[in-house]
């Protein structure tokens, strides 16, 4: 399977609730083998008392004309950044949609004991690796390249 991004990635930045630096937000879609599969939203933070992360939401499921057609959207997350015992950033699943309000385009929010049981876990990690190394902003602020 082919992952590309979709044409329009957009970035937007804010102010954090809780330390109020700044947060970098990517998003776009995410195509497999020219066909739209996936949506993601990774919000970049630059925390000024922790260290910085990345918390990455894919969104999969039917991509149709609106919200009827987004019945079976299901949310996985992952954090990426330092972990202890490690050198590098490490990816950790997390509870789906945390920053962003329940409605259709999420669908069904795992958490991480749902998301570890879910049949499609690992294309969410293939998709996670893929934003990881292909998103200039998420790249850049995880790893500093």
């Amino acid at each position: 399977m082919l992952l590309t991004f979709g044409p329009d990635r957009q970035t937007r930045e804010f102010t954090c609730d809780c330390c109020n630096a700044p947060i970098e937000r990517a998003w776009d879609f995410i195509y497999a083998d020219g066909a739209p599969h996936a949506v993601y939203f990774a919000n970049c933070y630059h925390h000024t008392d922790r260290d910085h992360d990345a918390w990455i939401d894919v969104i999969f499921g039917t991509w149709g004309d609106g919200p009827d057609e987004w019945s079976d959207h299901v949310a996985f997350a992952c954090r990426v950044g330092s972990v202890v015992g490690q050198t590098e950033p490490a990816s950790t699943l997390v509870t789906a949609g945390l920053a962003h309000p329940d409605g259709p385009l999420f669908g069904l929010k795992l958490d991480r004991e749902a998301a570890l049981q879910h049949p499609r876990l690992s294309e969410f990690w293939h998709v996670s690796d893929f934003i990881l190394e292909h998103d200039p902003l998420v790249r850049g602020h995880v790893y500093g390249r």
